[in-house]
């Protein structure tokens, strides 16, 4: 389980981006956090990643806090970018082959390859440098270098921006084998057709707050765009009135 207790951010010229997250995701949940750019969405997966301190709050993997084991947590965490970080110069499967070396994994040529098979990488590309790869090639990559870290929560940040539908549609499969494993999948994205049909749970951020939270069942007959331009343009008020007629 990946838990947030009133996580806050204010920074130095007293924008406050992230205002008392509370959030809990169970082990073998996805959920997808919308907002406008600014919403603070990258600031909540810096704060649960540990690049920037929180002004308050704390978050908790496994019971294993951020604040009192920060590099216990960071153990427990996979991070995938929205442009995923490699070395241009090695192949898929060097690349691979270095971060599990230096996260102390000393897999063999065949367990490296057959990680990169399950991940969906094409055969012939394994032994190829990555400034041959696509960028859906580069994010199933990073997905195999999280695999390799065996974490049991995946963060990722705009996961399907700039894929083809072919790509954007085998990272989907490969996050719902994920989510069947048991992991638990926190990403941050604009695509709201792919939140509604992927994730477990949806959330929406503005201004730094968590305005709204429905799980699949509940945005079943549910229009979720029109849902988010009315908490976008400040309908909201609106939106829970509906929602208590219908209690």
């Amino acid at each position: 389980m990946l838990k947030i207790v009133d996580l806050s951010k204010r920074y130095e010229d007293n924008n406050l981006a992230l205002d008392h997250l509370y959030l809990e995701i169970e082990s073998g949940q996805i959920f997808a956090l919308l907002g406008a750019n600014g919403a603070g969405k990258s600031t909540t997966i810096n704060l649960i990643c540990g690049f920037i301190p929180p002004s308050s709050g704390d978050v908790e993997i496994e019971g294993i806090s951020l604040k009192k084991e920060p590099l216990k947590i960071k153990s427990k965490l996979a991070y995938l970018s929205e442009n995923v970080m490699l070395y241009d110069n090695f192949t898929g499967f060097q690349n691979l082959q270095f971060f599990a070396n230096i996260g102390g994994n000393k897999l063999t040529k065949n367990e490296l390859e057959t990680i990169l098979r399950d991940i969906g990488l094409q055969e012939e590309f394994i032994h190829k440098n990555i400034s041959k790869y696509s960028k859906g090639m580069r994010q199933k990559i990073g997905i195999a270098i999280a695999l390799v870290k065996n974490a049991p929560v995946f963060l990722l940040d705009e996961p399907f921006s700039g894929l083809d539908p072919k790509a954007a549609h085998d990272f989907q499969l490969l996050l719902y084998k994920l989510r069947d494993e048991g992991k638990t999948i926190f990403m941050s994205t604009h695509d709201i057709f792919r939140a509604k049909e992927m994730a477990d749970v949806v959330g929406i951020m503005k201004d730094g707050r968590l305005v709204m939270t429905k799980t699949k069942d509940e945005l079943e007959y549910e229009d979720l765009s029109k849902i988010y331009l009315d908490y976008m343009e400040g309908r909201e008020t609106k939106i829970e009135e509906d929602d208590q007629e219908v209690q």
